[in-house]
Order: C-alpha cells, then sequence, then structure tokens
C-alpha cells in the first residue's frame, strides 16, 4: 500500500513514503480526530501511519509544490507492472490496505479521498488479483524481451502471495512472518474489525487472512548489523552459544513504533539488563527473543478475539531461514512451525499467474501442487514455559516504553 503518485506523463512527481515512516503521525492524529468512526466503519482498519491516506497527506505537507502536480496514483507493484503493459488498475486487496477504500463495498471512499486532496478520477480502476491487467507492450518488449500481448495479470500484495505461497489457502491454516516486519496471520472466513488486527482478503474469494503484527522484525537484526557490524550467519552462530534469556538482556523491538497491541507509533525499542560481561552473541540472541517476545503478544492478541493458530504454522520471511530463530520462536510460542520448500511472494505470484492461465483449476489445487513442507521445527515444552516467565519482563518494560514515549 505503498502511493506512488503520478504526474500527466505518468511519471513519480516525487519519491514515495513507506510505510514504516512514522512522520505523518500529525495526519493520523487529525483522521483519528475528525474522521476516525468513518474510517472504522469503512476501511476495517484502526487509524495509523502505516497506511497510503496518511502516506499521502505527509506526501502533500513535505513538497506542495511537486503534489500539486499529480494527476493519478497508483502503488508500487500496480506501478510496476503499468510500466509493462500501461494499464491503471489496482485488485481490491491492494486498494484494501489504503485506508481510502470501502472494504464491504470494494469501492473508493469520497469523503476520504477528499482529504487527501485527490479524487475519484485520479484512482486506479479496482478489479481482482486474478483479472488480467493488461498486455505487455511493443515498447517494453523491447526493453525486456518479454513477448509483445503476453498477458499480464493483475496480482496482489506481498503478504497475501506469501499466504498463498506457503500453502495456507483453508479457514485455520495459519502463517508467521520472519521479514522486514513480523506478522501471525490466520486464514479465516469473516473479518475481525479490531485496532490492533490487520485486515486483508485472501486471494481465494470468500476468505480473509486476519493477522497482528510487530512492526520491527527482521528489520531489527538488519538495523543491529548495520551499527556494529557482522553477518547474519556469524550472529547466529553466537547466538547460539547464549543460553536461554540472553542472560538476563531483554529486547523490546519497537525501533520504528509498534503496530499489535500498542498500535502506536511514538513508542521506541530498548535493551534492559546489560552488564559488561556480555557480548555481541548476547545481543544477537537478546534481539532474535525480543522479536519472539513481540510475536508471542500477536499470538495472545488472537487468541484472546477467537482467532486461534492450528496444530501447524507455516514460517515464511528472510528470517525463518535461520533454524535458531525458528526454534526460539517455536519455543517462545509454543507452536510447530513448517517450511515449505519456497514461500516467498513470487512463488504466490506465479500460482496467481498459473490459475489466471489455466494450468491450475483453482487456486486451491495450485497450492496442493506447488507446496512441499520441507522442515518442521517443534517447540521444546520447558522453554516454552522459561518464556513465559520471561514474557512477564518484557511485558514491564513495555509497558513503561509506552507511557515514556508520551510524556513531555
Amino acid at each position: 500500500h505503498t502511493a506512488v503518485l503520478l504526474d500527466k506523463e505518468g511519471e513519480p512527481v516525487m519519491r514515495s513514503v513507506y510505510w514504516t515512516d512514522t512522520r505523518s503521525v500529525p495526519e493520523r492524529d487529525m483522521l483519528e480526530r475528525e474522521h476516525g468512526d468513518l474510517i472504522r466503519a469503512r476501511c476495517k482498519h484502526s487509524v495509523d501511519t502505516i497506511w497510503s491516506l496518511p502516506e499521502i497527506m505527509l506526501a502533500r505537507r513535505l513538497d506542495p509544490e511537486s503534489f500539486a502536480r499529480t494527476e493519478r496514483v497508483t502503488f508500487a507493484k500496480d506501478y510496476v507492472r503499468g510500466r509493462f503493459t500501461g494499464d491503471t488498475v489496482t485488485d481490491y486487496i491492494e486498494a484494501e490496505g489504503s485506508m481510502l477504500f470501502d472494504y464491504d463495498r470494494r469501492d473508493w471512499v469520497d469523503e476520504l479521498l477528499a482529504v487527501a486532496g485527490l479524487t475519484r478520477a485520479m484512482m486506479p480502476r479496482i478489479v481482482s488479483p486474478l483479472d488480467i491487467a493488461g498486455y505487455v507492450t511493443r515498447e517494453a518488449s523491447s526493453a525486456t524481451g518479454l513477448a509483445v500481448g503476453t498477458p499480464v495479470v493483475t496480482g496482489a500484495t506481498d503478504t497475501a502471495m506469501e499466504v498463498l505461497a506457503a500453502g495456507a489457502v483453508r479457514p485455520g491454516d495459519a502463517t508467521l512472518k520472519l521479514a522486514t516486519a513480523g506478522r501471525v496471520c490466520v486464514v479465516t472466513d469473516t473479518i475481525v474489525p479490531d485496532r490492533n488486527i490487520v485486515n486483508y482478503s485472501h486471494a481465494v474469494e470468500g476468505l480473509f487472512y486476519p493477522g497482528a503484527a510487530t512492526k520491527s522484525c527482521a528489520s531489527s537484526l538488519r538495523w543491529f548489523r548495520d551499527c556494529f557490524g557482522g553477518d547474519y550467519a556469524e550472529m547466529d552462530e553466537q547466538a547460539e552459544k547464549i543460553p536461554l534469556g540472553a542472560d538476563g538482556l531483554i529486547f523490546n523491538p519497537h525501533l520504528m513504533g509498534e503496530l499489535t497491541p500498542y498500535a502506536d507509533p511514538k513508542m521506541s525499542g530498548s535493551f534492559v539488563g546489560i552488564r559488561s560481561s556480555m557480548g555481541r552473541g548476547h545481543f544477537a540472541r537478546a534481539i532474535m527473543e525480543g522479536v519472539a517476545l513481540s510475536l508471542l503478544d500477536c499470538k495472545l492478541y488472537l487468541e484472546e478475539r477467537g482467532i486461534t493458530l492450528g496444530g501447524r504454522v507455516y514460517s515464511i520471511g528472510g528470517g525463518a531461514k535461520s533454524p535458531l530463530w525458528r526454534s526460539i520462536v517455536a519455543d517462545c510460542l509454543g507452536i510447530t512451525l513448517a517450511v515449505t520448500e519456497r514461500s516467498d511472494s513470487s512463488l504466490g505470484s506465479c500460482m496467481l499467474a498459473a490459475v489466471a492461465a489455466g494450468y491450475f483449476g483453482s487456486i486451491e489445487e495450485a497450492a496442493e501442487r506447488c507446496n512441499r513442507v520441507v522442515d518442521v521445527t517443534e517447540p521444546n515444552p520447558e522453554n516454552t514455559e522459561k518464556y513465559r516467565k520471561l514474557y512477564v519482563k518484557y511485558k514491564r518494560v513495555g509497558e513503561l516504553l509506552s507511557e515514556l514515549a508520551h510524556m513531555e
């Protein structure tokens, strides 16, 4: 749901605002104050900085001159696809992340467009992820080698495609994502409107994948690597030598604010319990455990609202490549994690295209044919109990961080 603002020539008028950017807090506050009830009723989301509407409003505030040249709005993946086809459409799953879209009617909300300084005429036409958006143009063919006239399927968001790629296509199936953000998603046949639950439609018509999220997941480990050096394999090796609980070092991963259960872009992260005897391995282990504890927050929040994870959960995202991190998460949440041969959004997109092209009779068939579990991580009950005790301390630190974030 990263909006791309285009001029009359179809070129971006400015750089896009990314979903982790929290500079739109003033816009978020205004939207909550003046339009909060409308947004919750029509968009089924809480008001937050992560959606397209506040991002667009921030872009207008930062560069009103460039914004004034905007003739058309698209979204990141639709902009890329449009370079191949010249199309101006988006899918309803992408639109659901804009906070400009009526979830039930599948149509733009004129009142919210007006708040952003946009009109209905500037917005893309809304279609199904399985629809043909257009065909490879002669210009795109010359640049890429793809055949002129090749049909191009509309597609959908990265997480929707990862959920599909993992094989989570039936109610009760679940995914746990260790990527830039961390997500716990459960496939359901209904949405769950709640300030801390993100509601998106599934690629399978009539299904949804409501989820809870922690904002800084693998990005926490990347931040640590970028600041203090080393590589992921080295950090894994060092962290594996450190005992559960990192000798008392606790990390709260709110580096860019937090989603579940705080819905607070002002929160910050912390290391608590640092001692002079600690080394790089302690910090790497604490980061992995802190993210796992944040995902436990997500799991417990979902369960409190009647959304339960099945016996096996598909682990996806770059962080899932680490056996150590998968083991920590499985122990912390007390769940079995399954890893499929491939679970990238690119595979989900290929599966969707294959269904649209008639290679598979349904999305469910594509999931069955294209997925194979290659590894399973079982939780250690003794470790699960230890993490539940550590979770009490982690939550107390989180409460203090939330309080400090709003002190003058």
